[in-house]
């Protein structure tokens, strides 16, 4: 698996034509759409402590 996460589509206006930015040193994972002519990076932040909880398993609650 890849350190770089890799976006599908623009997050300000949907288009699919992204590049990896490389214009700025400190830009790393950074990404340039050709449509809006925006940059965006995309940063993972973590886990969460408890993660997902679903309580709708059915039955009676205890």
């Amino acid at each position: 698996m890849s350190e770089r996460a890799a976006p599908f589509y623009c997050p300000y206006c949907g288009d699919e034509d992204l590049r990896p930015s490389e214009a700025s040193e400190g830009s790393h994972g950074a990404w340039e759409c050709a449509a809006c002519n925006r940059a965006f990076q995309l940063k993972f932040l973590g886990l969460l402590a408890q993660g997902l909880q679903r309580h709708d398993a059915g039955g009676k609650q205890i």
